[in-house]
């Protein structure tokens, strides 16, 4: 818990001040952080999976050479 609001504060809290906070506090900005940050996931994963769908599907091109194996 401590590392996720350091990591996603941006910078706005250090881990002292995160260790030191009251355990309520605590609880109270995480949560915070996580209902901020959740939209912004759904939104993310919605939009790879739409990508994913219009992607066209690249044919896997031939080699121009061929290739022997010595028979030494």
């Amino acid at each position: 818990m401590i590392h996720e609001i350091v990591f996603y504060g941006n910078g706005g809290y250090d881990w002292h001040t995160i260790y030191n906070m009251p355990i309520w506090l605590r609880t109270f900005t995480y949560n915070k952080i996580k209902e901020h940050y959740s939209p912004k996931k759904e939104d993310v994963v919605e939009e790879s999976i739409k990508n994913m769908k219009m992607a066209p599907k690249m044919p896997i091109p031939q080699p121009t050479y061929s290739t022997r194996a010595s028979k030494k």
